[in-house]
């Protein structure tokens, strides 16, 4: 009789389909840069800080970490976007942002921006990026909102797009302590959209 571990690989396994390239685009790139110096001053990361970016595309959170001279390694499930950043000289590894296959207490930072919407089950992704958080560690989320001009919730590869109380739940219920959130808003053709940024830090014992 088929185990549910197995039921569960079968049913990711028929997922892979609805990956795709993450091209650097705009607005991402722009906001991307932004945040990345924003969590640098606040956070106060050590300069040789150890840091995850999940769901790394082709390298633009990556660029702007080594640039401040952080160790980063990044994770991706789309073979294009790894072969990319390993022709920049990124240390990207191909990996389900579910199943980090990191040590507990690895990291400084995790960095995951416009990743987590992908996930079929948030809460334990979540509780994934935690655990690999040294005690203090900061985590960077964002993601889309619904119900917007763009109507992220119906990309074929979003199966997470919850509300701003849910995720600021999840994320508390995973040991985190929010830090600082913003709703970054813009339009595009389509019309006004917006996106929901969360910096937290776990818990110390």
């Amino acid at each position: 009789m088929e185990t549910k571990f197995e039921r569960l690989e079968e049913f990711l396994e028929t997922l892979k389909g609805d990956t795709y390239p993450e091209v650097p685009s705009e607005p991402h790139t722009s906001i991307t840069r932004e945040m990345v110096n924003r969590i640098a001053n606040l956070s106060g990361l050590p300069a040789r800080a150890k840091v995850l970016d999940v769901g790394c595309g082709q390298g633009t959170a990556l660029d702007c970490f080594e640039r401040r001279g952080y160790q980063a390694v990044g994770v991706t499930l789309g073979r294009e976007d790894v072969a990319a950043c390993r022709a920049k000289g990124f240390w990207v590894l191909e990996m389900d942002q579910s199943f980090l296959q990191f040590p507990d207490k690895e990291f400084d930072l995790v960095w995951c921006r416009h990743c987590l919407e992908h996930s079929i089950f948030p809460y334990f992704t979540l509780a994934g990026f935690t655990r690999v958080l040294k005690p203090g560690g900061w985590l960077y989320i964002e993601v889309p909102a619904p119900d917007t001009a763009c109507h992220h919730e119906t990309n074929r590869n979003h199966y997470s797009v919850l509300g701003k109380s849910m995720w600021i739940d999840l994320l508390i219920r995973t040991g985190c302590e929010m830090v600082d959130t913003l709703d970054i808003r813009f339009t595009v053709p389509a019309g006004p959209d917006t996106y929901w940024a969360f910096l937290c830090r776990t818990r110390r014992p």
